[in-house]
């Protein structure tokens, strides 16, 4: 038999690129490993992993709700509400014996499109939300936002001219999918001066230069709050949606849906919305729990969704639990509500000033400015780079702010990822680095002393 050698793979595959977990991530874990070892000789005692929004990996530490793990643990062994009596509250242990009821043992397959009594809970919480009907065979729970994300765009891909409307900048999974299943992304430049802000004449404008090469646009991806800068829609942008109501500036910032603007102007247009645990104060991107709904739809597409996720038999029951607990959090005057209320609050507060002393930080650098983020759990934050960092950096083979943010990893253990990435207008560079870090002083103090190094060393721009 032949080796099993690239030639004989999908070439497709070779020309995938997903910076979150590429050279800077994998030469964070490098550093990692040799502070465990000891004997080393690196100006840093830890990593700081700011290259992901992981709330809740070691180092960033946000806790987990306190409910959502109770309810967990009682699905996952159901006799530990005997054996240990008066350590639930009611509330909890009435939750999880009803999901119990429902779905019965957690190590058997559920409904390939979800366990329905969720998929029901999901449906009345997205009513709640923009005061329209929603039905639960319009609900597609799934192991996390990306399952669906790269369901839909394997569909849509019809031949390598199948394009979709790509924000710029935008979360790699995009990009990275096309490539996978050998479609283009069209990119159209979100408005950076207004807090990066949706421009319609910029996707006007990608629609009209794709006419050029033959690209048949599909669908127009629109993130919300966005990633990797955290902007807010207010319901004056238009798309399909992937959106969580993870905002830490609710009173400014109100969460609105794409589903509500779709049924409030009575639209036809088709929708896909998704959703997480990963994010916000759920922060639970291990248990792999989301959902997609479906707006305009027809019946035939639905079945054809429904027929390519059997194929996967269900999504993990532990995520769909976990979406449940995040649809259907404890009520007022319930047992569990003080405590979640305190813990949820507590987040978005962090969150909320974490962000908003990071951004001042930032802004008060020279050669840096940054959009100060509302949602979401990151900041992408511009820099400004001399003639000489960029000559360094295209002489080392490396993209400016890939040069910028290695140099960062490897003189303060802080692990962000290039803005070149997610894509930028050319001859602009930035940044993505999380909010979840605990000990902001010291982490931006870190920053701080990098950058102003890095100017001391390559000069201003």
């Amino acid at each position: 038999m032949r080796l099993l050698t690239l030639d004989l793979l999908n070439p497709q595959l070779q020309t995938v690129q997903y910076v979150v977990r590429g050279e800077l991530a994998i030469k964070a874990e490098t550093y990692r490993d040799q502070l465990k070892s000891g004997g080393h000789n690196l100006p840093f005692d830890k990593v700081i992993s700011s290259n992901i929004g992981n709330p809740q990996q070691k180092g960033l530490d946000q806790p987990p709700i306190t409910f959502t793990r109770q309810v967990a643990a009682l699905t996952e062994w159901p006799a530990l509400a005997d054996l240990a009596p008066g350590v639930f509250p009611a509330d909890v242990v009435a939750r999880a014996k009803g999901l119990q009821d429902e779905i019965g043992s957690i190590g058997a397959y559920s409904h390939s499109q979800g366990v329905p009594f969720i998929r029901k809970s999901v449906a009345r919480f997205i009513e709640d939300r923009d005061g329209h009907p929603a039905s639960p065979d319009d609900i597609f729970l799934t192991a996390g936002a990306d399952a669906g994300v790269s369901l839909l765009i394997n569909m849509l891909i019809t031949d390598p001219t199948s394009g979709i409307l790509i924000p710029i900048p935008q979360y790699p999974l995009y990009t990275a999918t096309l490539a996978q299943h050998h479609g283009r992304g069209i990119p159209y430049l979100l408005d950076e001066s207004s807090g990066w802000s949706t421009d319609p004449a910029s996707i006007s404008a990608a629609l009209a230069k794709i006419k050029e090469d033959g690209t048949t646009p599909k669908a127009l991806v629109v993130i919300n709050p966005g990633e990797p800068h955290g902007r807010a829609a207010d319901g004056r942008d238009d798309g399909g949606a992937r959106e969580a109501s993870n905002l830490h500036e609710r009173e400014r910032h109100p969460f609105t849906s794409f589903k509500k603007i779709v049924r409030d102007l009575n639209s036809p247009v088709p929708l896909v919305s998704f959703h997480s645990i990963s994010k916000g104060v759920s922060g639970e991107c291990g248990r792999r729990g989301g959902y997609f709904e479906l707006t305009n739809v027809s019946e035939e597409v639905r079945a054809l969704i429904y027929k390519l996720v059997s194929v996967g038999l269900c999504p993990p029951l532990a995520g769909q639990i976990g979406v449940d607990s995040m649809v259907r959090p404890p009520k007022e005057g319930e047992p569990s509500y003080a405590l979640w209320k305190s813990e949820t609050d507590a987040i978005h507060t962090a969150l909320a000033s974490r962000t908003k002393i990071m951004a001042q930080r930032l802004n008060a650098l020279p050669g840096v400015s940054c959009v100060e983020s509302p949602g979401a759990l990151y900041l992408f934050p511009k820099i400004e780079l001399s003639a000489k960092a960029v000559e360094v950096a295209q002489e080392k083979g490396k993209e400016p702010d890939a040069f910028y943010a290695l140099r960062m990893l490897d003189e303060t253990g802080i692990c962000v990822m290039p803005g070149s990435g997610f894509g930028q207008r050319e001859g602009e560079w930035h940044y993505r680095l999380t909010c979840l870090c605990p000990g902001v002083e010291e982490y931006v103090g870190k920053l701080e002393r990098f950058h102003m190094g890095f100017v001391q060393k390559y000069g201003s721009a």
